[in-house]
């Protein structure tokens, strides 16, 4: 089985959040034939920006589809707490299963680590659900917010989306920013995803340029703390969903990584992580 991370847009009936119309087709019936199509037998969906803390959609697809699916939540980082009320009913009523930390949608001048964040980020560990971090304007600018969280509450397991944005260095920031992402190894309970290759890299399908960062990631982390993701929609103008995983494999054997590593980055990973989710 493989699995992976997206995000899922629809219709009329879930209207989309104002200013954040999607530019792609990513209905579920879409996803479900890109699946097929790649052998594809589970996903993980995450809640999309476009209908921001509405999670109707998303949670009607993973009624329909529960053997199918595993939900991630948006967390609210509102000022007045109620994003943790709103957590706690999308794990313990809904059965979302994760939740993604977006550091841009904090209150400008707040951190990841402020008192709603941490009581988030706190309580996600306590109803033994991981906590998925965006960093899509760099690493170097949220590794003191992720390292502290990590460091005060060490039962939260925790999702790097996307490498945490890592490009192959060319500089000496870069080159930074990607040494904190191996740093952050240290930390056991930290997951990286090797998703949305087209974002990372910078060549073209089979993204070959990302051969030593995979190398270097799974040498640090282990392979059964790395997981392969689509990053659906937006994947299937890049190399395709099909594509996409054809060339996860590519870079895998590229970096000469065992069968068995493979079969934990394009599976097992993320079967572990949500334990008893997938079944036959």
């Amino acid at each position: 089985f493989s699995f992976l991370c997206l995000g899922v847009q629809s219709a009329d009936k879930y209207p989309y959040f104002p200013g954040q119309e999607p530019t792609l087709p990513g209905h579920l019936d879409f996803l479900l034939q890109c699946m097929e199509e790649a052998s594809v037998e589970g996903a993980l969906i995450v809640q999309p920006i476009n209908h921001k803390f509405d999670h109707s959609l998303v949670t009607s697809v993973l009624k329909k589809h529960p053997t199918k699916f595993v939900g991630c939540c948006l967390a609210n980082p509102a000022e007045n707490g109620t994003g943790v009320k709103q957590l706690e009913d999308l794990i313990l009523k809904d059965g979302y299963r994760a939740v993604r930390f977006n550091p841009y949608l904090w209150p400008s001048g707040q951190q990841m680590t402020n008192e709603v964040g941490k009581a988030m980020f706190s309580r996600a560990g306590e109803l033994g659900v991981p906590v998925g971090f965006m960093c899509m304007k760099g690493l170097n600018l949220h590794i003191s917010e992720i390292t502290e969280l990590c460091t005060e509450f060490p039962s939260t397991a925790v999702l790097l989306d996307h490498l945490a944005f890592c490009k192959p260095p060319l500089n000496d920031e870069e080159k930074l920013a990607f040494s904190e992402l191996l740093k952050l190894s240290r930390f056991p309970q930290v997951y990286v995803k090797f998703s949305a290759l087209f974002r990372v890299s910078r060549m073209s399908s089979p993204y070959l340029d990302l051969v030593p960062l995979l190398a270097e990631v799974v040498s640090n982390f282990g392979a059964n703390r790395v997981m392969w993701g689509s990053d659906f929609p937006y994947v299937v103008p890049e190399s395709g969903y099909k594509g996409a995983k054809e060339a996860a494999c590519l870079i895998a054997s590229q970096a000469s990584l065992s069968s068995s590593a493979v079969e934990w980055i394009m599976g097992k990973t993320v079967m572990q992580l949500f334990q008893g989710q997938w079944l036959p």
